[in-house]
């Protein structure tokens, strides 16, 4: 299961990035605020850097990378 976003952005996140909340099955529960606070890494590296050298996470792991896969 990928981490809750916003609408339409889960088309524009590299399908290698992963976190934790991926291999949990759960549901999120409205009344608990969302803290975004979860740590990425890379499928290629296993570590919180890409192959190109750049962070791993939600708002880096875009199109435009020479590393990019699309989901």
């Amino acid at each position: 299961m990928a981490v809750p976003t916003p609408s339409g952005a889960r088309s524009l996140r590299c399908s290698c990035l992963r976190n934790k909340a991926m291999y949990i099955d759960f549901e999120p529960d409205p009344s608990i605020p969302d803290t975004r606070d979860t740590f990425f890494w890379c499928r290629h590296t296993m570590t919180c850097l890409g192959p190109d050298g750049q962070v791993a996470d939600e708002g880096s792991c875009r199109n435009g990378r020479a590393c990019f896969e699309t989901l």
